[in-house]
Order: structure tokens, then C-alpha cells, then sequence
């Protein structure tokens, strides 16, 4: 089969090469899935430059999550072959293959209302933004959800989960194209990061938007200046959910602030609940799949990459010049 693979660490233009390889064999517990669709995420290129939290040995597959369908299945399992799944790959055999071979429990049924690409762009992103709102933050209808990089890949999932949790969401963004994204997706507010005065501009717009009171949730996953400007807006009794740091920079919180404005800080490492709380990220599974079937959330995939492609596809999104999701097909 065809797999991409990295043999030095570096940025993922350069790191990647499409190679021949073996095919996989499902051992017990496990199922053999011909990838249907792999969505591209931050973290497969940094994975590639080796500044990832795990760092598989080389060479490896990137790709962390896949829509698939089953074609062979190992001693144990229950899941029937032809069956459309979504799965997390174990690295350092990725999803950026034509075959995988997956733990069963790391599968769960794709939604009937999403395709291929659609199905395999839900599942961590919507998860991490599920879990960052719902869990961390407690949203309740009717507040204010602030969502950096809106017209993003996990911005753009968070703006339509607190849209359907009753939110009003402002949707910040760098550029007029991202703009146009984030008002199709549901922002009730847009705010261009490049068109107002820097950290203190962003603060001020946010604020005149909420008519001076803030922003009772922030869903950050820019870190920097993002994060700084939301100190500065977050409403009495915020929340801050801390999700990652695609700027690159990473903020040293002054507690002291956060203790005179009455605001949380709230970190999220989604990754945790499949080895403390499985049973809750199955559950968000079935509510995820529930609001897909009723139309409320829809991964935003604005391309679908041929296998050649993939490369090109990583580096563009660690670059930040794409919108939505990015989604290679094989």
C-alpha cells in the first residue's frame, strides 16, 4: 500500500514522502480499515517537526484521525466487515495511508449524515470543543462565547457547538476571506484581529460588542496575544478555556490578575478522557452524531486532498492559510 511517511523530523513539506509499504494485518482486538477520508490536523505537523507531546518513533505515519471502512477484522472483535467507522490510529502507523490497522475501541460508528470527509473531521476537533464548552466551561444559553481562530478547524467546530447550545458567539479572525467563514458558520459578531489596534483594539471591540460586559466563555486555541486580549475582555465570572497554542507562544497567566477580575482559567487536554473517562467520550460520540443528524453541527471542509496532496495539505494548515477543514482522500 501507499503511506506517507517521516524519516527526519522538519517542516511537513520537506519531512513527508509518500512511500510503498507493507500492508497492515488486524491482530486480536483489532480491525483493518481501508481509509476513506484522513482530516489534517495542527497536530500532524507537529508531530512532523517533532514538537508534538508524543513522539513516535521513526519512521512514522502522520494522521491522527479517519473515517474508514472495515475490510478485515481480528480475533475478538465484533465490528462487521463494510461497516463505516471513525477511528484514531495508533501512531506511529497513521491515518495518511490507504489501510490501517486500528484498535476496536478506538472506533466508533460514522454519523449516517456526514460523508466521508465530513465524518472524519468530527471527531476530535468537536470532542475537544464538546468537552472545552460543556464540560470545562459549563456554557448556558443565552452567554457570550468568544472563539479564536473562528474560521478555523477547531474554531470553527466550537462556534457551531455553542451555537447550538444558545450561545452568542463572536468569532475572531484574521483577514476578510476568514471573516466571510465565520459569519456563514453562525458568528452573530466578527471581529478581523487585523483590522483593529492590536491586543488592546481586540479587548474593545469585544467589549463594545457585549455592550461592556465581556465575554463569558473564551475558547482559545491560538494562545499569545489571543490569550492576553481575552484576559482583558473576559466578563466577571469568566471562563478561559485554555485548548493550545497555535500561535506558537505560549502565555505565563498572572494569577494575580485573574484573582482581581473573578475569572477561571481552564485548561483542556481532551486526549485524557479516553484513558479517565472513556464512557464520556462515547457518550459525547452519540450527542455529537445527534446533532449531525439534525443539522446543527457539519464539519466545514473547505478541501478534499487527493493522496499526492498531503504534504502540501499539512503544511498549509501548520502555516494558517487555510479555513475549515482540510481532508485527505485516498
Amino acid at each position: 500500500m501507499k503511506a506517507w511517511r517521516v524519516h527526519e523530523n522538519g517542516e511537513p513539506r520537506e519531512a513527508m514522502r509518500l512511500e510503498e509499504v507493507p500492508d497492515p494485518e488486524p491482530g486480536p482486538g483489532r480491525l483493518l480499515l481501508r481509509v476513506r477520508a484522513a482530516n489534517v490536523n495542527f497536530p500532524d505537523a507537529l508531530l512532523c517537526r517533532g514538537h508534538y507531546q508524543v513522539r513516535p518513533p521513526l519512521p512514522f505515519t502522520p494522521g491522527v484521525e479517519l473515517c474508514g471502512e472495515v475490510v478485515a477484522a481480528g480475533e475478538g472483535t465484533s465490528t462487521a466487515t463494510g461497516t463505516r467507522v471513525i477511528a484514531q490510529p495508533d501512531l506511529p502507523h497513521g491515518a495518511f495511508a490507504e489501510l490501517v490497522a486500528v484498535d476496536e475501541a478506538r472506533c466508533a460508528p460514522a454519523p449516517k449524515a456526514l460523508d466521508d470527509a465530513e465524518a472524519a473531521a468530527l471527531h476530535i476537533g468537536y470532542q475537544t470543543g464538546w468537552f472545552g464548552l460543556h464540560r470545562r466551561a459549563r456554557l448556558q444559553a443565552g452567554e457570550t462565547l468568544l472563539v479564536h481562530a473562528a474560521a478555523g478547524g477547531v474554531g470553527s467546530a466550537a462556534v457551531q457547538l455553542g451555537r447550538a447550545a444558545g450561545a452568542k458567539v463572536i468569532g475572531v479572525v484574521g483577514g476578510p476571506e476568514k471573516a466571510a467563514v465565520a459569519r456563514e458558520l453562525g458568528c452573530e459578531t466578527v471581529i478581523d484581529r487585523r483590522a483593529v489596534d492590536g491586543v488592546k483594539g481586540l479587548a474593545q471591540a469585544v467589549k463594545e460588542a457585549t455592550g461592556g460586559h465581556g465575554a463569558d466563555v473564551v475558547y482559545d486555541p491560538v494562545g499569545g496575544d489571543a490569550y492576553t486580549a481575552s484576559t482583558k475582555c473576559v466578563a466577571f465570572e469568566g471562563r478561559i478555556v485554555v485548548v493550545g497554542f497555535a500561535s506558537g507562544a505560549i502565555p505565563s497567566p498572572g494569577l494575580n490578575h485573574a484573582l482581581v477580575k473573578n475569572y477561571a482559567i481552564l485548561g483542556l487536554h481532551w486526549g485524557l478522557y479516553n484513558t479517565q473517562d472513556p464512557a464520556a467520550v462515547r457518550a459525547c460520540h452519540e450527542e455529537l452524531t445527534r446533532l449531525a443528524g439534525q443539522g446543527a453541527i457539519k464539519p466545514l471542509v473547505s478541501e478534499r486532498v487527493p493522496m499526492e496532496g498531503a504534504a502540501d495539505a499539512v503544511q498549509r494548515v501548520a502555516d494558517g492559510t487555510t479555513t475549515g477543514r482540510v481532508v485527505i482522500q485516498p
